[in-house]
């Protein structure tokens, strides 16, 4: 894909029966923009990262927001924002497809 070009990123989206679905939608040395596309019960497990920090924008669907001592709902329209160093992760507990944005800086 080139940029600048005007998206909608959840047409990017890639679903995969196995396990949540990823895409990239653009990358450099200083940002990653990415999809976390997931099946109904699917997750992405607690995980945290190094010197990076994360932006969650949920697209369409619902679910949680996993952190080390919560969930948090999540529907289309809310943001999450996980520092350098907060375990973070998603579970889809909807009936349909949970597509979230994902912005990685910097880039990994």
């Amino acid at each position: 894909m080139e940029h600048p070009a005007a998206i909608r990123p959840e047409e990017h989206a890639v679903f995969d029966p196995q396990k949540m679905g990823k895409a990239t939608l653009f990358r450099s040395e200083r940002v990653l923009v990415g999809l976390n596309a997931f099946e109904p019960g699917q997750e992405h497990k607690l995980h945290a990262h190094t010197g990076m920090d994360k932006v969650y924008q949920v697209l369409t669907g619902c679910g949680v927001f996993l952190l080390e001592d919560r969930e948090i709902p999540m529907e289309a329209g809310v943001m999450l924002v996980a520092p350098e160093g907060v375990a973070h992760g998603i579970r889809n507990t909807g009936t349909e497809r949970l597509v979230v944005l994902a912005i990685l800086t910097p880039s990994p």
